[in-house]
Protein backbone atom coordinates (compact mmCIF):
# COMPACT_ATOMS: atom_id res chain seq x y z
CA UNK A 1 0.00 0.00 0.00
CA UNK A 2 1.06 3.60 -0.59
CA UNK A 3 0.65 7.11 0.76
CA UNK A 4 -1.99 7.72 -1.89
CA UNK A 5 -3.92 4.72 -0.63
CA UNK A 6 -3.94 6.05 2.93
CA UNK A 7 -5.22 9.41 1.71
CA UNK A 8 -7.91 7.73 -0.40
CA UNK A 9 -9.06 5.72 2.61
CA UNK A 10 -9.34 8.91 4.67
CA UNK A 11 -11.35 10.58 1.92
CA UNK A 12 -13.60 7.52 1.52
CA UNK A 13 -14.29 7.58 5.27
CA UNK A 14 -15.72 11.06 4.76
CA UNK A 15 -17.61 10.39 1.54
CA UNK A 16 -19.26 7.25 2.89
CA UNK A 17 -20.71 9.19 5.81
CA UNK A 18 -18.92 6.98 8.35
CA UNK A 19 -16.82 9.83 9.74
CA UNK A 20 -19.80 12.18 10.00
CA UNK A 21 -21.86 9.53 11.80
CA UNK A 22 -19.01 9.06 14.26
CA UNK A 23 -18.81 12.80 14.87
CA UNK A 24 -22.59 13.06 15.35
CA UNK A 25 -22.40 10.41 18.06
CA UNK A 26 -19.64 12.30 19.85
CA UNK A 27 -21.42 15.64 19.63
CA UNK A 28 -24.35 13.92 21.37
CA UNK A 29 -22.41 13.77 24.65
CA UNK A 30 -23.29 16.98 26.54
CA UNK A 31 -19.79 17.56 27.82
CA UNK A 32 -20.13 21.13 29.13
CA UNK A 33 -17.19 21.35 31.54
CA UNK A 34 -18.34 24.77 32.79
CA UNK A 35 -21.56 23.11 34.02
CA UNK A 36 -20.89 21.36 37.38
CA UNK A 37 -23.71 18.89 36.76
CA UNK A 38 -22.05 17.45 33.64
CA UNK A 39 -19.43 15.38 35.47
CA UNK A 40 -21.04 12.06 34.46
CA UNK A 41 -21.14 13.15 30.79
CA UNK A 42 -17.45 14.10 30.85
CA UNK A 43 -16.54 10.66 32.16
CA UNK A 44 -18.95 8.91 29.79
CA UNK A 45 -17.34 10.53 26.77
CA UNK A 46 -14.05 8.93 27.72
CA UNK A 47 -15.34 5.57 28.93
CA UNK A 48 -18.11 4.95 26.41
CA UNK A 49 -16.72 6.70 23.32
CA UNK A 50 -12.98 7.18 23.45
CA UNK A 51 -11.88 3.90 25.07
CA UNK A 52 -13.62 1.71 22.44
CA UNK A 53 -12.45 4.00 19.63
CA UNK A 54 -8.83 3.71 20.69
CA UNK A 55 -9.13 -0.03 21.23
CA UNK A 56 -10.23 -0.33 17.59
CA UNK A 57 -6.97 1.42 16.65
CA UNK A 58 -4.92 -1.03 18.74
CA UNK A 59 -4.24 1.53 21.45
CA UNK A 60 -4.25 0.63 25.12
CA UNK A 61 -5.91 3.33 27.22
CA UNK A 62 -6.57 4.26 30.81
CA UNK A 63 -8.36 7.01 32.66
CA UNK A 64 -6.26 9.37 34.75
CA UNK A 65 -8.09 11.19 37.49
CA UNK A 66 -7.74 14.92 37.87
CA UNK A 67 -5.81 15.95 41.00
CA UNK A 68 -8.52 18.52 41.76
CA UNK A 69 -11.33 16.09 40.95
CA UNK A 70 -12.73 18.46 38.30
CA UNK A 71 -12.39 16.50 35.05
CA UNK A 72 -10.69 13.20 34.11
CA UNK A 73 -8.14 12.55 31.37
CA UNK A 74 -7.61 9.63 29.01
CA UNK A 75 -4.14 8.39 28.11
CA UNK A 76 -3.94 6.09 25.08
CA UNK A 77 -0.82 4.51 23.57
CA UNK A 78 0.16 2.42 20.55
CA UNK A 79 3.72 1.08 20.59
CA UNK A 80 5.49 -0.64 17.72
CA UNK A 81 9.26 -0.23 18.22
CA UNK A 82 11.60 1.76 20.44
CA UNK A 83 13.60 2.70 17.32
CA UNK A 84 10.64 4.42 15.63
CA UNK A 85 9.54 8.05 16.09
CA UNK A 86 6.91 8.70 18.77
CA UNK A 87 4.26 11.37 18.40
CA UNK A 88 2.15 12.76 21.23
CA UNK A 89 -1.32 13.94 20.15
CA UNK A 90 -3.83 15.96 22.19
CA UNK A 91 -7.51 16.76 22.03
CA UNK A 92 -10.22 17.88 24.40
CA UNK A 93 -13.68 16.40 24.60
CA UNK A 94 -15.27 19.09 26.75
CA UNK A 95 -17.23 21.96 25.21
CA UNK A 96 -18.69 25.30 26.28
CA UNK A 97 -22.36 25.78 27.13
CA UNK A 98 -24.66 24.37 24.46
CA UNK A 99 -26.81 27.53 24.42
CA UNK A 100 -29.96 25.60 23.55
CA UNK A 101 -32.68 27.74 22.02
CA UNK A 102 -30.23 30.29 20.61
CA UNK A 103 -29.22 28.41 17.46
CA UNK A 104 -30.42 29.43 14.02
CA UNK A 105 -33.52 27.63 12.69
CA UNK A 106 -34.05 25.88 16.01
CA UNK A 107 -31.08 23.56 15.57
CA UNK A 108 -30.22 21.15 18.37
CA UNK A 109 -26.61 21.83 19.50
CA UNK A 110 -26.30 18.18 20.54
CA UNK A 111 -26.85 16.80 17.04
CA UNK A 112 -24.91 17.53 13.89
CA UNK A 113 -26.99 19.25 11.21
CA UNK A 114 -25.80 19.82 7.65
CA UNK A 115 -26.81 22.97 5.77
CA UNK A 116 -24.99 23.57 2.52
CA UNK A 117 -21.28 23.18 3.15
CA UNK A 118 -21.66 23.70 6.90
CA UNK A 119 -22.08 21.06 9.60
CA UNK A 120 -23.52 22.52 12.81
CA UNK A 121 -23.21 21.16 16.33
CA UNK A 122 -21.53 21.99 19.62
CA UNK A 123 -17.98 20.68 19.51
CA UNK A 124 -17.80 20.22 15.75
CA UNK A 125 -15.04 22.83 15.60
CA UNK A 126 -13.91 22.91 19.22
CA UNK A 127 -12.69 20.22 19.61
CA UNK A 128 -14.52 16.94 18.97
CA UNK A 129 -14.41 17.39 15.21
CA UNK A 130 -10.69 18.14 15.24
CA UNK A 131 -9.48 15.23 17.34
CA UNK A 132 -11.93 12.95 15.52
CA UNK A 133 -10.25 13.92 12.23
CA UNK A 134 -6.87 12.96 13.66
CA UNK A 135 -8.15 9.64 14.96
CA UNK A 136 -9.78 8.84 11.61
CA UNK A 137 -6.51 9.65 9.84
CA UNK A 138 -4.66 7.25 12.14
CA UNK A 139 -7.20 4.61 11.19
CA UNK A 140 -6.69 5.23 7.48
CA UNK A 141 -2.91 4.90 7.77
CA UNK A 142 -3.18 1.79 9.93
CA UNK A 143 -5.47 0.13 7.40
CA UNK A 144 -3.20 1.10 4.50
CA UNK A 145 -0.19 -0.40 6.28
CA UNK A 146 -1.94 -3.65 7.12
CA UNK A 147 -2.48 -3.00 10.82
CA UNK A 148 0.66 -0.95 11.49
CA UNK A 149 1.24 2.80 11.78
CA UNK A 150 4.98 2.76 11.20
CA UNK A 151 5.51 4.90 14.32
CA UNK A 152 4.56 4.99 17.98
CA UNK A 153 1.64 7.16 19.03
CA UNK A 154 0.40 8.52 22.34
CA UNK A 155 -2.83 10.45 22.83
CA UNK A 156 -4.17 12.65 25.64
CA UNK A 157 -7.86 13.50 25.73
CA UNK A 158 -8.60 16.24 28.25
CA UNK A 159 -12.05 17.09 29.63
CA UNK A 160 -11.28 20.46 31.22
CA UNK A 161 -9.83 22.69 28.50
CA UNK A 162 -12.83 25.01 28.52
CA UNK A 163 -12.30 25.70 32.22
CA UNK A 164 -8.66 26.61 31.65
CA UNK A 165 -7.00 23.17 31.79
CA UNK A 166 -6.51 23.52 35.56
CA UNK A 167 -4.77 20.15 36.01
CA UNK A 168 -3.19 19.46 32.62
CA UNK A 169 0.23 20.77 33.59
CA UNK A 170 0.31 18.85 36.84
CA UNK A 171 -0.91 15.62 35.22
CA UNK A 172 1.69 15.87 32.45
CA UNK A 173 4.45 16.69 34.94
CA UNK A 174 3.56 13.63 37.02
CA UNK A 175 3.55 11.44 33.91
CA UNK A 176 6.66 12.68 32.09
CA UNK A 177 7.98 9.20 31.37
CA UNK A 178 4.61 7.94 30.15
CA UNK A 179 4.24 10.90 27.78
CA UNK A 180 7.81 10.91 26.48
CA UNK A 181 7.82 11.53 22.72
CA UNK A 182 9.80 13.05 19.86
CA UNK A 183 7.09 15.38 18.56
CA UNK A 184 3.85 16.92 19.75
CA UNK A 185 1.27 17.36 17.00
CA UNK A 186 -2.36 18.27 17.62
CA UNK A 187 -5.28 20.22 16.21
CA UNK A 188 -7.30 23.06 17.68
CA UNK A 189 -8.28 26.59 16.73
CA UNK A 190 -8.81 27.94 13.22
CA UNK A 191 -6.70 27.96 10.09
CA UNK A 192 -5.55 31.30 8.79
CA UNK A 193 -8.43 31.01 6.31
CA UNK A 194 -10.74 28.26 5.14
CA UNK A 195 -8.83 27.63 1.93
CA UNK A 196 -5.26 27.69 3.27
CA UNK A 197 -3.79 24.87 5.36
CA UNK A 198 -2.02 26.25 8.39
CA UNK A 199 0.62 25.22 10.90
CA UNK A 200 1.18 27.18 14.06
CA UNK A 201 4.01 26.53 16.44
CA UNK A 202 2.70 27.78 19.75
CA UNK A 203 0.44 30.31 21.40
CA UNK A 204 0.46 33.84 22.64
CA UNK A 205 0.25 34.20 26.38
CA UNK A 206 -2.23 36.33 28.26
CA UNK A 207 -2.63 38.21 31.50
CA UNK A 208 -5.67 40.06 32.77
CA UNK A 209 -5.02 43.43 34.37
CA UNK A 210 -7.68 44.81 36.70
CA UNK A 211 -7.79 48.57 37.18
CA UNK A 212 -9.93 49.92 40.02
CA UNK A 213 -10.61 53.51 41.10
CA UNK A 214 -12.40 53.64 44.46
CA UNK A 215 -12.79 57.24 45.59
CA UNK A 216 -15.86 57.22 47.86
CA UNK A 217 -19.00 55.34 48.78
CA UNK A 218 -22.07 56.12 46.69
CA UNK A 219 -22.72 58.80 44.11
CA UNK A 220 -23.10 62.54 44.60
CA UNK A 221 -25.36 64.93 42.67
CA UNK A 222 -23.60 66.08 39.51
CA UNK A 223 -25.13 69.56 39.69
CA UNK A 224 -24.19 70.17 43.29
CA UNK A 225 -20.75 68.58 43.13
CA UNK A 226 -19.68 68.64 39.48
CA UNK A 227 -16.33 70.39 39.08
CA UNK A 228 -15.22 69.92 42.67
CA UNK A 229 -15.35 66.13 43.07
CA UNK A 230 -12.99 63.89 41.12
CA UNK A 231 -14.82 61.52 38.79
CA UNK A 232 -13.41 57.95 38.96
CA UNK A 233 -14.69 57.09 35.47
CA UNK A 234 -12.92 60.10 33.97
CA UNK A 235 -9.76 59.19 35.83
CA UNK A 236 -9.94 55.57 34.67
CA UNK A 237 -10.40 56.23 30.95
CA UNK A 238 -7.55 58.72 30.97
CA UNK A 239 -5.33 56.29 32.86
CA UNK A 240 -6.05 53.58 30.28
CA UNK A 241 -5.19 55.99 27.46
CA UNK A 242 -1.65 56.22 28.83
CA UNK A 243 -1.33 52.44 28.34
CA UNK A 244 -2.99 52.08 24.95
CA UNK A 245 -4.06 54.96 22.72
CA UNK A 246 -7.22 55.53 20.71
CA UNK A 247 -5.81 53.52 17.79
CA UNK A 248 -4.82 50.44 19.77
CA UNK A 249 -1.12 51.31 19.95
CA UNK A 250 0.80 50.39 23.08
CA UNK A 251 2.14 53.40 24.98
CA UNK A 252 4.19 51.67 27.67
CA UNK A 253 7.39 49.88 26.65
CA UNK A 254 6.92 47.24 29.35
CA UNK A 255 3.82 46.02 27.47
CA UNK A 256 5.68 45.58 24.19
CA UNK A 257 7.41 42.44 22.88
CA UNK A 258 10.98 42.20 21.64
CA UNK A 259 11.62 43.66 18.21
CA UNK A 260 10.42 41.45 15.36
CA UNK A 261 13.20 39.37 13.84
CA UNK A 262 13.79 39.02 10.11
CA UNK A 263 13.05 35.30 10.48
CA UNK A 264 9.56 35.94 11.86
CA UNK A 265 8.90 38.58 9.21
CA UNK A 266 9.93 36.14 6.49
CA UNK A 267 7.51 33.46 7.72
CA UNK A 268 4.67 35.99 7.80
CA UNK A 269 5.54 37.74 4.53
CA UNK A 270 2.96 35.82 2.49
CA UNK A 271 0.32 35.60 5.23
CA UNK A 272 -2.78 37.64 4.44
CA UNK A 273 -5.51 38.22 7.03
CA UNK A 274 -8.64 38.44 4.89
CA UNK A 275 -11.99 38.06 6.70
CA UNK A 276 -14.83 36.26 4.94
CA UNK A 277 -18.26 37.83 4.43
CA UNK A 278 -19.60 36.66 7.81
CA UNK A 279 -16.52 37.83 9.74
CA UNK A 280 -15.82 41.37 10.95
CA UNK A 281 -13.88 43.67 8.64
CA UNK A 282 -10.40 44.67 9.74
CA UNK A 283 -10.22 48.15 11.27
CA UNK A 284 -8.31 50.81 9.39
CA UNK A 285 -5.50 52.63 11.19
CA UNK A 286 -5.60 50.27 14.16
CA UNK A 287 -2.68 48.69 15.96
CA UNK A 288 1.07 49.15 15.93
CA UNK A 289 2.49 51.35 13.17
CA UNK A 290 4.71 49.73 10.56
CA UNK A 291 3.38 46.20 10.96
CA UNK A 292 1.25 44.13 8.63
CA UNK A 293 -2.05 42.72 9.87
CA UNK A 294 -0.41 39.28 10.18
CA UNK A 295 2.47 40.69 12.22
CA UNK A 296 0.06 42.50 14.56
CA UNK A 297 -2.02 39.38 15.05
CA UNK A 298 0.66 36.70 15.30
CA UNK A 299 3.90 38.42 16.29
CA UNK A 300 3.01 41.45 18.43
CA UNK A 301 1.38 42.21 21.77
CA UNK A 302 -2.06 43.75 22.15
CA UNK A 303 -3.77 45.34 25.13
CA UNK A 304 -7.54 45.05 24.96
CA UNK A 305 -10.18 46.56 27.24
CA UNK A 306 -12.47 43.60 27.95
CA UNK A 307 -14.94 45.32 30.26
CA UNK A 308 -15.58 48.63 32.01
CA UNK A 309 -18.06 49.69 34.67
CA UNK A 310 -19.04 52.86 36.50
CA UNK A 311 -22.44 53.98 37.67
CA UNK A 312 -25.53 52.27 36.22
CA UNK A 313 -25.53 52.29 32.43
CA UNK A 314 -29.08 50.92 32.31
CA UNK A 315 -30.45 53.61 34.60
CA UNK A 316 -27.92 56.44 34.76
CA UNK A 317 -28.42 58.83 37.62
CA UNK A 318 -27.47 62.51 37.69
CA UNK A 319 -24.67 61.67 40.05
CA UNK A 320 -20.89 61.45 40.02
CA UNK A 321 -20.09 57.78 40.71
CA UNK A 322 -17.79 56.76 43.50
CA UNK A 323 -16.16 53.82 41.75
CA UNK A 324 -14.91 52.80 38.32
CA UNK A 325 -13.46 49.47 37.24
CA UNK A 326 -11.95 47.98 34.11
CA UNK A 327 -10.56 44.62 33.08
CA UNK A 328 -7.83 44.69 30.44
CA UNK A 329 -5.99 41.81 28.82
CA UNK A 330 -2.48 41.78 27.45
CA UNK A 331 -1.95 39.10 24.79
CA UNK A 332 1.80 38.62 24.49
CA UNK A 333 4.29 36.67 22.40
CA UNK A 334 7.37 34.72 23.43
CA UNK A 335 10.13 36.96 24.75
CA UNK A 336 7.86 39.46 26.50
CA UNK A 337 9.06 40.13 30.04
CA UNK A 338 5.94 39.57 32.10
CA UNK A 339 7.68 39.20 35.46
CA UNK A 340 7.30 42.57 37.12
CA UNK A 341 4.75 43.72 34.55
CA UNK A 342 2.09 44.71 37.10
CA UNK A 343 4.64 46.69 39.08
CA UNK A 344 5.69 48.45 35.87
CA UNK A 345 2.08 49.37 35.06
CA UNK A 346 1.54 50.62 38.59
CA UNK A 347 4.70 52.76 38.55
CA UNK A 348 3.79 54.13 35.13
CA UNK A 349 0.33 55.23 36.29
CA UNK A 350 1.79 56.89 39.38
CA UNK A 351 4.27 58.76 37.19
CA UNK A 352 1.43 59.88 34.93
CA UNK A 353 -0.51 61.31 37.89
CA UNK A 354 -2.85 58.40 38.59
CA UNK A 355 -1.71 56.99 41.97
CA UNK A 356 -5.34 56.37 42.90
CA UNK A 357 -5.70 53.62 40.26
CA UNK A 358 -5.31 50.23 41.92
CA UNK A 359 -3.62 47.61 39.71
CA UNK A 360 -3.77 43.83 40.08
CA UNK A 361 -3.37 40.78 37.87
CA UNK A 362 -5.50 37.68 37.36
CA UNK A 363 -5.85 34.71 35.04
CA UNK A 364 -2.46 34.56 33.37
CA UNK A 365 -1.11 31.92 30.98
CA UNK A 366 2.26 31.56 29.32
CA UNK A 367 3.43 32.23 25.78
CA UNK A 368 5.31 29.43 24.04
CA UNK A 369 6.38 28.23 20.62
CA UNK A 370 8.70 25.86 18.82
CA UNK A 371 11.98 27.20 17.49
CA UNK A 372 11.73 28.03 13.80
CA UNK A 373 14.93 26.06 13.20
CA UNK A 374 13.35 22.76 14.25
CA UNK A 375 13.55 20.27 11.34
CA UNK A 376 10.02 19.13 12.19
CA UNK A 377 8.60 22.38 10.81
CA UNK A 378 9.92 21.90 7.28
CA UNK A 379 8.98 18.21 7.42
CA UNK A 380 5.37 19.05 8.32
CA UNK A 381 5.08 21.91 5.81
CA UNK A 382 6.44 19.72 3.01
CA UNK A 383 3.99 16.96 3.89
CA UNK A 384 0.99 19.29 3.84
CA UNK A 385 2.05 20.80 0.52
CA UNK A 386 2.58 17.33 -0.95
CA UNK A 387 -0.98 16.38 0.00
CA UNK A 388 -2.85 19.56 -0.92
CA UNK A 389 -0.66 21.24 -3.52
CA UNK A 390 -0.80 24.36 -1.32
CA UNK A 391 2.03 25.91 0.68
CA UNK A 392 0.72 26.05 4.23
CA UNK A 393 0.83 29.22 6.25
CA UNK A 394 3.41 28.73 9.01
CA UNK A 395 2.55 30.98 11.94
CA UNK A 396 4.86 31.54 14.93
CA UNK A 397 1.90 31.18 17.25
CA UNK A 398 -1.85 31.01 17.44
CA UNK A 399 -3.48 34.35 18.20
CA UNK A 400 -5.61 32.86 20.97
CA UNK A 401 -4.83 30.61 23.91
CA UNK A 402 -4.12 26.90 24.14
CA UNK A 403 -2.13 24.96 26.76
CA UNK A 404 0.87 24.67 24.43
CA UNK A 405 3.32 25.56 27.19
CA UNK A 406 2.47 22.27 28.94
CA UNK A 407 3.86 20.36 25.98
CA UNK A 408 6.69 22.69 24.96
CA UNK A 409 7.95 23.69 28.40
CA UNK A 410 6.95 20.93 30.85
CA UNK A 411 7.43 18.01 28.43
CA UNK A 412 10.08 19.79 26.33
CA UNK A 413 8.67 18.79 22.94
CA UNK A 414 8.69 20.54 19.56
CA UNK A 415 5.04 21.51 19.06
CA UNK A 416 3.12 21.74 15.80
CA UNK A 417 -0.60 22.50 15.64
CA UNK A 418 -2.53 21.65 12.48
CA UNK A 419 -5.95 23.35 12.81
CA UNK A 420 -9.01 21.99 11.02
CA UNK A 421 -11.43 24.85 11.68
CA UNK A 422 -11.66 28.36 10.19
CA UNK A 423 -12.07 31.86 11.69
CA UNK A 424 -15.85 32.09 11.06
CA UNK A 425 -16.74 28.79 12.77
CA UNK A 426 -18.67 30.44 15.67
CA UNK A 427 -16.92 28.39 18.33
CA UNK A 428 -18.04 29.37 21.85
CA UNK A 429 -21.23 30.82 20.34
CA UNK A 430 -24.54 29.59 18.93
CA UNK A 431 -24.25 28.05 15.45
CA UNK A 432 -20.80 26.50 15.92
CA UNK A 433 -19.91 24.61 12.75
CA UNK A 434 -17.25 23.14 10.52
CA UNK A 435 -16.98 23.35 6.76
CA UNK A 436 -17.46 20.03 5.00
CA UNK A 437 -14.91 20.64 2.19
CA UNK A 438 -12.33 21.77 4.74
CA UNK A 439 -13.04 18.68 6.85
CA UNK A 440 -12.48 16.38 3.89
CA UNK A 441 -9.21 18.11 3.09
CA UNK A 442 -8.14 17.97 6.75
CA UNK A 443 -8.62 14.19 6.79
CA UNK A 444 -6.26 13.88 3.83
CA UNK A 445 -3.74 16.31 5.36
CA UNK A 446 -3.51 14.27 8.56
CA UNK A 447 -3.39 10.95 6.72
CA UNK A 448 -0.46 12.34 4.72
CA UNK A 449 1.32 13.58 7.84
CA UNK A 450 0.88 10.28 9.67
CA UNK A 451 1.97 8.31 6.62
CA UNK A 452 5.09 10.46 6.29
CA UNK A 453 5.84 10.03 9.99
CA UNK A 454 5.85 6.28 9.42
CA UNK A 455 8.35 6.69 6.60
CA UNK A 456 10.96 8.22 8.90
CA UNK A 457 13.50 5.60 9.96
CA UNK A 458 14.23 7.57 13.11
CA UNK A 459 13.15 10.85 14.78
CA UNK A 460 14.32 14.12 13.26
CA UNK A 461 16.92 15.98 15.28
Amino acid sequence: MTRADAITRARDDFKSGAFLAELDRRVGFKTESQNPSRGPELRAYLEQEMVPAFAALDFTSRLVESPSGKAPFLFAEHHESASLPTVLIYGHGDVVDGMEGEWRDGRDPWRTTAAGIRLYGRGTADNKGQHSINMAALRAVREARGGKLGFNAKFIVEMGEEIGSPDLGKVCDLNRDTLKADLFMASDGPRLSADRPTLFLGCRGGIRIHLDVNLRDGGHHSGNWGGVLANPATILVNAISTLVDGHGRLQLDALKPPRLTNQIRSYLADVQVVPTEDEPALAENWGEDGLSAAERLYAWNTLEVLAMSSGNIGKPANAIPGHANAVLQLRFVVGTKVDGLIEAVRAHLVAKGFPMVEVRAAQSFAASRTDFDSPWIKWAADSVQNTTGKAPAVLPNFGGSLPNDVFSEILGLPTIWVPHSYPGCSQHAPNEHILLPLTEEALTVMAGLFWDLGELPKPLT
